[in-house]
């Protein structure tokens, strides 16, 4: 069992920029990390993600403006946001997969004003 912790939300102008990061419990080398988020009213989407490999994948509408980072020694994966759009206001997850292995964080809240 590998428990995920999300922080780094919060309320910010657009144009502006946030990290957030997600802290394991446990190793997460061997995981598929990811990013995901929530609209209200909206399914849960892909946000960006990162293998064990440390290749990455991003949704098409945070490309260039999103970027993932993990740091295996410090069980720890970033997702750092520059030119934050009203449209990214979401609840933000974190998620470590391998195999039938699927964990979730509980979230952090961003929140982009125009």
């Amino acid at each position: 069992q590998v428990q995920l912790v999300e922080s780094g939300g919060g309320l910010v102008q657009a144009g502006g920029s946030l990290r957030l990061s997600c802290s394991a419990s446990g190793s997460i080398s061997i995981f598929t990390m990811g990013w995901y988020r929530q609209a209200p009213g909206k399914q849960r989407e892909l946000v960006a993600v990162t293998t064990s490999g440390t290749s990455t994948n991003y949704a098409d509408s945070v490309k260039g403006r999103f970027t993932i980072s993990r740091d295996n020694a410090k069980n720890t994966v970033y997702l750092q946001m520059n030119s934050l759009k009203p449209e990214d206001t979401a609840v933000y997850y974190c998620n470590a997969r391998r195999w039938q292995f699927d964990y979730w964080g509980q979230g952090t809240q961003v929140t982009v004003s125009s």
